[in-house]
Formats: structure tokens, sequence, C-alpha cells
């Protein structure tokens, strides 16, 4: 009997922890709570994400200073509750809150549990305004309407200004230019040949006595000068616009071209004095007396080596010769070109940067680039009916049917009896209008504010984030009454993935057992898109019941 009892229990144990599995793969592993759907401004609202896992799980619950467009005030430590063998439940509690009232979404959050990911249900909290009793409130006089200053009134001022900076700079460019081109012809001297110019120079060098005065730097700036020009003019190679190691380089290929007898000594000697001077020039370095005087020496025994080992020119060489002269002419016309066009493109960049800083962007883009919906707002505006039952409605542009199998998913589509949408623009866009109505397939009663957070879940699953959501009664000039939803939202941009603020309204009819509505969206901050935006709001109408 005692062997019967002990089978027994471990039957009744191995079925019992059966139980206890079959039903925590039932249950969700994350369950998501608020402990009130409505607070007053300021107040708190606590959020509770439990996860029910093994002994063995290691879960990590999110954390931040904010989720969505509420801050949270409070992350209270994880809870242990409910144990029971093998499982038990981590509880952790947030604090919420608002400052400003509508009606706020609380995100999915990441919980992650054993290195999985899962989303927490999103939830819907509404914040409330605290009524202020005007009785017992002082009250104060509507200040006067304030003069704002009219700073166009200094438009051609600041263009006078602009084009005056745009010709300094290209005056003092054309000028630097000028001088600099002109510079060889202050040489009133004329030279029977190159090697006579370099020796004279060499000599005029040591006239300056730059030695005793200590400006060593000018001193082997000048000497190596003086080396390159005479290559240049010589053997005609770019010899002053190149770095030392492109010099020694093209000398190389242009003593084989030519069939000039250097030796590599030379060659060496040639580099090292360059070497030196780019020492001098750039790294500071400064010889000893007894090593400029040996650079010196070497720089004039180089050059007239050098001189000694060209051959005399033949035709074809003076064709050559001419050739490349006009080559380096081009190159160097080509170089001038495009200083110039890159210091005017430089120029019109610090106008406009002028110009918009004292102006304004909003003048610019207005008067000079185009605006989108400035073109819209004065376009030509159409008045028209949209769907059954119609709405009537004034845009910009006349909209354009919607393939509503194609913008919803079967599941939805499956619901309706009939559905006809109509819209201008995409969510993307600077400015987005959009009209649908539809009818379901069985009598239904139509929840406004369902609508509306359907519609917000929508955005959600195309990108949108940090959707902050008011909603009002709402009624148009003929009396229907609705529900207008508004607020802001971000959107990534579809080129850049930068996000940009926009700005919506949502507005919900039902009538005739169908759902009317009308969205409008557009570029937060954009002011010729409010006023669309107002237009259209404006424009709205719908028949009564009584007149259908």
């Amino acid at each position: 009997m005692a062997g019967n009892s002990i089978v027994m229990t471990k039957r009744f144990l191995i079925l019992l922890c059966m139980v206890a599995a079959t039903a925590f793969a039932q249950q969700k592993p994350v369950q998501t709570s608020i402990d009130s759907t409505k607070i007053k401004i300021g107040s708190q609202a606590n959020l509770t994400l439990k996860a029910t896992v093994d002994t063995a799980a290691v879960v990590n619950f999110p954390e931040g200073k904010n989720f969505g467009q509420l801050e949270v005030l409070e992350s209270y430590p994880v809870d242990t509750l409910n144990r029971k063998g093998a499982i038990y439940e981590l509880v952790k509690k947030y604090g919420l809150t608002q400052f400003d009232s509508g009606r706020y979404v609380i995100p999915r959050l990441p919980v992650t549990i054993n290195n999985k990911i899962i989303q927490t249900d999103s939830l819907l909290l509404e914040v409330a305004n605290i009524k202020v009793d005007t009785l017992k409130q002082k009250m104060y006089d509507i200040k006067p309407i304030a003069k704002a200053d009219n700073s166009s009134k200094w438009l051609w001022l600041y263009i006078v200004l602009g084009i005056l900076v745009v010709g300094a700079i290209a005056f003092g460019i054309w000028w630097y230019l000028k001088k600099r081109k002109a510079a060889p012809k202050k040489e009133a001297v004329k030279y029977a040949s190159p090697i006579e110019k370099a020796a004279t120079q060499l000599q005029n060098l040591e006239k300056k006595e730059l030695l005793q005065k200590g400006e060593v730097k000018e001193y082997y700036s000048e000497m190596a000068d003086i080396a390159r020009m005479y290559i240049e003019e010589a053997i005609h190679i770019p010899a002053m616009e190149s770095t030392t190691g492109q010099l020694i380089e093209a000398l190389h290929s242009a003593t084989q071209r030519r069939r000039m007898k250097l030796s590599p000594e030379t060659m060496e000697q040639l580099e090292k004095v360059l070497r030196t001077a780019d020492m001098v020039k750039f790294a500071k370095t400064r010889p000893l007396d007894f090593e400029i005087a040996e650079d010196r020496s070497r720089i004039e025994k180089t050059i007239v080596v050098i001189d000694r080992s060209i051959p005399e020119e033949k035709e074809e060489d003076d064709i050559h010769t001419q050739l490349w002269l006009e080559k380096q002419r081009k190159a160097k016309e080509r170089r001038r070109k495009r200083i110039v066009m890159w210091s005017s493109i430089a120029g019109m960049l610090l106008v406009i940067i002028v110009l918009g800083a004292t102006i304004g962007k909003q003048y610019l883009e207005d008067k000079f680039f185009g605006h989108p919906t400035k073109e819209l707002l004065n376009g030509t505006w159409v008045k028209s009916e949209y769907g059954n039952p119609p709405v009537i409605i004034e845009t910009p542009k006349v909209l354009k049917r919607i393939d509503a199998e194609k913008a919803l998913p079967k599941e939805a589509m499956a619901l309706l009896k009939d559905m006809n949408m109509f819209g201008y623009g995409s969510l993307f866009d600077n400015f987005y209008v959009m009209v649908s109505t539809l009818h379901y397939n069985q009598q239904t009663e139509v929840n406004l504010e369902g609508a509306a957070d359907g519609m917000i879940k929508t955005w959600e699953a195309q990108g949108a984030q940090n959707i902050l959501l008011k909603t009002e009664e709402f009624a148009t000039q003929n009396g229907v009454q609705g529900l207008r939803t508004y607020g802001t939202m971000t959107m990534p941009d579809p080129v850049t993935k930068k996000p940009q603020r926009m700005y919506y309204e949502l507005f919900f009819f039902k009538q005739q057992g169908g759902l009317q509505q009308v969205v409008l969206v557009q570029k937060e901050g954009d002011e010729y898109g409010t006023q669309i935006l107002e237009r259209i709001k404006n424009s709205i109408e719908l028949k009564s019941l009584n007149q259908q």
C-alpha cells in the first residue's frame, strides 16, 4: 500500500507540473496595465509591466526619461510576486505624467527576456485641464495690440549691402589676379637667356643681406624660387607650381626626352637644396652658416651644369616648346576662372546668409526660391463633393480617387460594404489632405473616438512617433456634429530619413450607420500650410440626416 501511495503521489506531481507548464505557455509573457486612463494635468498615472517567467530567465525592463510624449517621473524597483515553484512574476512600475491636456499614447515598450525582445501593448491616457473658478480669480484687461516692426522697408538696403559685398569680393579677386599676373612685368632689365637672369638674381640676393638680418627663411625661399624659375624657363616644365618631388621627377623625364647629359650627382645636389628650403620654409629649421654657404654654391653650380647640358633646340623642339607654353597658359587661365567662379559662389552664399539672418528665411523662400504651399494657397481652388454620403469640401487641387483595397488590409476590407477614398499629396509631403466615407456590412454603432485611435495606430505603423493627441467636439456650418482630433507627430523624411515635425487635424462624422473622415496634415511651422488647413476646415459641409 505504501508503494502504491508513493507511485500515486509521483503521478500527481507530474500531472500538476504539466498543468502549470500548459497554463504558463498559454499566458502572455508580458502584461501591460495602467491604474487610471484619465488624470489631471501634472498628476501621476502608474504604468505596470508584469513579466511571467521561470527562475532561470534574465529580464530587462525598458528605461528612459520619456515614454512617447509622457514624462517618466519615477521608475520603481522590480518586485517579485506570486512565486509558484519554478515560475514567478516580475512587476515593474513607472510613474508617468504630462503638463499639457490631451489624449496621449503610451507606445509599445521593449521588454527583453533571455535576449528576446517582446513588445508591450500600447495604451491611451487622457490628460484633462484643471478647471479655474473665474469668479474668484482676479482678471486683467487685455493688453493693447503692439505694433510690429516692419523690416521689409529695409529690404533694399540689405540687397544693396549684399551687392556691395559681392562686388568687393569680386574686385579683390580681380585685383589680386591682375597684380599676380602683372608682377613679372615690373622687371625692367631684359635678359639674353635664362642662365643670365638666374645668375643676376643670385647676385642681387646676396646684395639684400638677408642672412645678416637673420631672415633665413626669406633667403632660402628666394634662392629656391630662382632655381625653379630658371628650370621652368630653360627646360619648360612647371617648376614653380610643383612640389620638390614632382619637380625632380619632371626633370628626369625632360632630360630623357631632350637627351640631356645630367649626372645623378647633379640631380641629388639640386634635390638636397630644394628639400632644405622646404624644411626651412615649413618646418622652421635653421641650417648652420657653413651649410647655407654650401647650398648657395650648390644652386649656382647646378644651374650652370644644367644649362651646359641643354642641347641646341631644333625646329621641332621649338614647336614642342611653344605647344607646352600654350598648354601651360591655358591651364593657368582655367585655374583663374575656377578661382573667380568659386569666389563668386562663396560671395553669393555669404549674401544669402546675411539676408537670411536679417530679413528672414521665410522671405527669401517666398521671393527668390518659391514655396510649394504658398503656390497652393494662391492657386485656383476647387469645391466638390466626395464619397457617399457626400463630403463637400474646398481644396487647392482636385482630390484623386485612392484604391481602398491597396490602402487597407484585407481583414479590414472584409468588414466594409463600400469605401471611397480621395486625396492629394502624401503623409510625408508639405501638405496632405484625404477624404473618405465608408459603410459596414452589418449594422454597427460607429465610435468616433475609436476611429481616431485607429488612425493613430495606422500612422504608428507607417513610422510616426511622439504623437500628441487632443480631441474636442466639432460642428460644421450647417450644424452636423462630429469629432475633431488634432495635435503633432514626428514623421521620418522619406529621402533623408531625418525626423520632421508635422501638425494634423482629423474630422470624424457618423451618418446613416457610416463613417465620414477628413484628414489634414501639414509641416509644423509652415504659415501657408496653416492658412490652407484653416480654409479647408472652414469649407467642410455635410448634409444632415434630414436632408438626405
